[in-house]
């Protein structure tokens, strides 16, 4: 009698491997063959033209190399400060804009409007705005009688400049992903919290807080990831200077490796790079997201 279940589940289960192997085939090819010729390659001076074995020599180099040493300390910030102010103003506006009032439709919609814009034109609109001669942010502190700032040539401001760029950018999403979380925070909640005298802050604090712990973890995770993936930004806003106050990870394997064609070394930054986001996932997974 157990033939008959035990047959459907193999035809079952062939099935299911059948519908899934053109994934497996793709994942292979595009990921998991790349990652490893990646790593073969970090322990090679590889130049697109050959590659001869030089065993550790590249991860060596690496923490003698005083740009790698810049990039680690200022991916590290940028990741640091996005992704706090991300998961709290991300947190804050989707709470301020959580109402049924005339109006707030637009701002919602206004502020996904940057998160909809690729990057590189966020990245040259704002180039335009920080410009030290041309830019409206010098002009507007010049008609209030103060003096322009070089805002991305100075490394006091430079790096600061980028982090606010991408939180500008990226805001709307994280308003989007919480919001869409505390709608669905049952309405019972907050009505047992308003018959308990709960002010409206309370009711953030500990009811829409605890309550949103599964997106605030998605959100820091999310965010994180894609700090420490950035690029585009240094590339064409500040091109890693000055004095390498905001070249990145992923902006010095690109130097290294299309620049001076030096593709071992960068494939050992990639390695690098790789290790040191998946512990901090790791470490987010253990300790922030325990209970989700």
């Amino acid at each position: 009698m157990n033939t008959r279940p035990l047959r459907y589940n193999r035809r079952d289960t062939l099935a299911a491997w059948l519908m899934l192997t053109p994934f497996l085939i793709f994942f292979a090819l595009f990921v998991v063959y790349p990652i490893i010729m990646n790593f073969y390659y970090s322990f090679t001076n590889y130049d697109l033209n050959r590659a001869k074995w030089v065993g550790l020599k590249n991860y060596r180099r690496l923490f003698k190399d005083t740009a790698f040493i810049m990039a680690l300390k200022n991916t590290s910030i940028y990741a640091l400060f996005s992704v706090l102010a991300l998961t709290i103003l991300g947190f804050l506006t989707a709470s301020a804009l959580n109402r049924e009032i005339r109006g707030l439709r637009f701002i919602r919609t206004l502020m996904i409007f940057p998160y909809a814009t690729s990057m590189t034109a966020v990245s040259m609109i704002w180039l335009m705005l920080l410009d030290p001669s041309t830019g409206l942010i010098n002009k507007a502190l010049r008609l209030m009688g103060l003096s322009g700032v070089d805002w991305l040539f100075t490394v006091r401001t430079a790096l600061p400049c980028l982090i606010f760029v991408n939180i500008w950018k990226n805001i709307g999403y994280c308003m989007l992903i919480f919001l869409a979380g505390m709608q669905s925070v049952p309405v019972e909640i907050y009505e047992a919290a308003t018959v308990d005298g709960a002010s409206e802050g309370q009711k953030l604090v500990h009811v829409t807080a605890p309550m949103v712990r599964p997106v605030t973890f998605f959100v820091s995770i999310t965010t994180l990831l894609e700090s420490f993936k950035t690029f585009e930004q240094v590339k064409l806003m500040t091109g890693g200077d000055p004095l390498y106050s905001t070249t990145t990870i992923v902006h010095q394997i690109y130097q290294r490796g299309f620049t001076e064609f030096k593709m071992g070394y960068a494939a050992a930054m990639s390695v690098v790079l790789l290790l040191i986001v998946l512990i901090v996932t790791l470490i987010n997974v253990r300790f922030g997201g325990r209970a989700e």
